[in-house]
């Protein structure tokens, strides 16, 4: 299989910015990690340089042994069919990216995705702190050290008034008849 255009592309990219990594992933698609300062230079430049004109997603991951979060910001070119995975890594205790809402105008979503769902700040970033969450006060529910049992025993099993709430997994074993995964016993009544 012939890779010429992400090689190409890849070549283009390491010769204009320091890149820590970069590799061709498989066709259509090429990946490359920056350093905090370059995000922005380099996610400008495919747009107005290379064509860029769609970004498909910006996607987080915590690593919480290694204290940090990874950004990737995954702009895609509808004419030359490649997709560039642009990784990052932030503090995870001051977690904080520049603001890009600026370059494509649908970061604004992702980012209020990412602020609330992780709890990093986009300085600049103008977007209402209620998103998907309503009334949210707890740790911002995707990190890792987020206790997913423990909320949802405090807040809808264990609940005073709750003590005839039913579980919908058995409820529904009951009425189809099949049934309930070994996994997923655990977490039925």
């Amino acid at each position: 299989m012939e890779l010429h255009k992400e090689k190409q592309l890849l070549e283009t990219l390491q010769g204009v910015f320091q890149l820590k990594s970069g590799e061709i992933k498989r066709r259509h698609r090429i990946e490359v990690e920056v350093e905090k300062k370059d995000v922005v230079p380099l996610l400008l430049f495919v747009k107005e340089k290379l064509g860029y004109k769609h970004l498909s997603h910006i996607s987080c991951v915590d690593w919480i042994e290694e204290g940090r979060f990874e950004l990737i910001y995954m702009p895609w070119s509808h004419q030359e069919q490649i997709l560039i995975m642009v990784k990052v890594s932030i503090p995870r205790d001051a977690a904080e990216m520049e603001n890009i809402d600026m370059i494509w105008r649908q970061a604004n979503t992702y980012q209020r995705e990412l602020r609330e769902m992780f709890g990093i700040e986009f300085p600049g970033f103008v977007g209402d702190y209620d998103f998907i969450l309503e009334d949210w006060e707890d740790i911002p529910p995707m990190r890792r050290d987020f206790d997913t049992e423990a909320y949802v025993k405090d807040h809808y099993f264990e609940r005073p008034g709750r003590e005839d709430a039913k579980d919908v997994r058995t409820e529904i074993a009951k009425r189809s008849g099949e049934q309930i995964p070994d996994f997923a016993k655990k977490y039925s009544r």
